[in-house]
C-alpha cells in the first residue's frame, strides 16, 4: 500500500519511511528520522531528532517525540530515541532522547501512552505498559513490562518499576516500585499484590498465592531483608517469579517503597 502524505506535512526529504504511512497536515518529520510500516502520524505532531520508530505505532496530534532533553547537562551531542513496534503514543505526550553522545532512550512494544504524558531522557520502557494521562517519568527511569502507572503520577529519577507492578493515581514515586506490587502515596509505598493485574494476566492462582505469601514475608512481617528472601525461599517452592521479586530488591540502589 502506497504512504499517505497530506500536502500541508512538513517532511524532511531525508526521512526515511516505510509502507502504508499515513501523516496528516502540518506534522513535522526531521531528516534523521526513521518510521516503520503501517504507521500513522497525526495532525500537528512533531517526530524529530535521531528517532526511530517501529511498525504499526500511531503518534496522536500535537504529541512530540525526540525533541532534545529537558536536561541542563545537554551539550548538544548527538543521542538517539528508540521506539518498537505497535505503540500508542496519545495527545500532548513528549519523549526525549537520551543526553550523552550516542545515549538512548528506548521504549518497547504495545506501550499505551496517554495524553500529556513525559518520558525523560534515558528512560528505558519495557512492553505491554500503560501510562495513564500525565504520567511523569525523570531521567533515568526504568520500567519493565506489563506495568500500570495511574495519572498524575510523578517518578524520580533512577527509580524502576518492576513487572506487572501499578501505582495508584497522584502518587509520587522515590524508590524502586517491585515486581508485582500495588502501590500508592506520598511517598508511594506497597499496598499488597497486585492480584487483579496478575490474573488479567493469566497467571495461575497456584503462583499468585505463592506470590501473596512471599509479600507477606517480605514486605510486612518486618524481617531485615536478607533474612526475609532466606524465609521466602526457605518456605516457599521453587519459583522463578519469587527469584525474579528477590533479584530486584537486592540489585535497588534507591531503596524499596516499602
Amino acid at each position: 500500500m502506497s504512504v499517505k502524505i497530506d500536502s500541508k506535512a512538513m517532511i524532511s526529504p531525508c526521512a526515511r519511511l516505510g509502507k502504508n504511512i499515513t501523516v496528516g497536515p502540518y506534522a513535522t518529520i526531521d531528516e534523521n528520522v526513521t518510521i516503520g510500516d503501517d504507521c500513522v502520524i497525526d495532525s500537528f505532531a512533531q517526530v524529530l531528532g535521531y528517532t526511530n520508530i517501529g511498525k504499526g505505532c500511531h503518534i496522536f496530534p500535537y504529541a512530540v517525540v525526540g525533541n532534545i532533553p529537558q536536561d541542563l547537562k545537554y551539550k548538544g551531542d548527538k543521542s538517539f530515541l528508540v521506539i518498537g513496534d505497535n505503540n500508542r503514543i496519545r495527545e500532548f505526550v513528549t519523549i526525549n532522547p537520551g543526553t550523552d553522545r550516542d545515549a538512548k532512550t528506548v521504549i518497547g512494544n504495545d506501550n499505551l501512552i496517554m495524553a500529556y504524558s513525559h518520558i525523560a531522557h534515558d528512560c528505558i520502557i519495557g512492553d505491554g505498559n500503560v501510562l495513564a494521562n500525565c504520567a511523569t517519568l525523570a531521567g533515568y527511569v526504568e520500567m519493565g513490562n506489563q506495568g500500570v502507572i495511574g495519572g498524575l503520577v510523578a517518578v524520580h529519577q533512577f527509580c524502576r518499576l518492576g513487572d506487572f507492578s501499578i501505582v495508584g493515581g497522584c502518587s509520587k514515586v522515590v524508590q524502586d516500585i517491585p515486581p508485582y506490587s500495588m502501590c500508592d502515596g506520598h511517598p508511594a509505598k506497597i499496598c499488597g499484590l497486585n492480584v487483579l493485574g496478575l490474573k488479567r494476566a493469566k497467571f495461575t492462582s497456584s503462583t499468585v498465592k505463592l506470590l501473596k505469601k512471599a509479600f507477606k514475608i517480605i514486605f510486612f512481617e518486618n524481617h531485615p531483608f536478607n533474612e526475609a528472601k532466606i524465609l521466602a525461599k526457605n518456605e516457599l517452592s521453587s519459583l522463578g517469579e519469587l527469584d525474579y521479586l528477590i533479584d530486584f530488591i537486592s540489585s535497588s540502589k534507591r531503596g524499596i517503597s516499602t
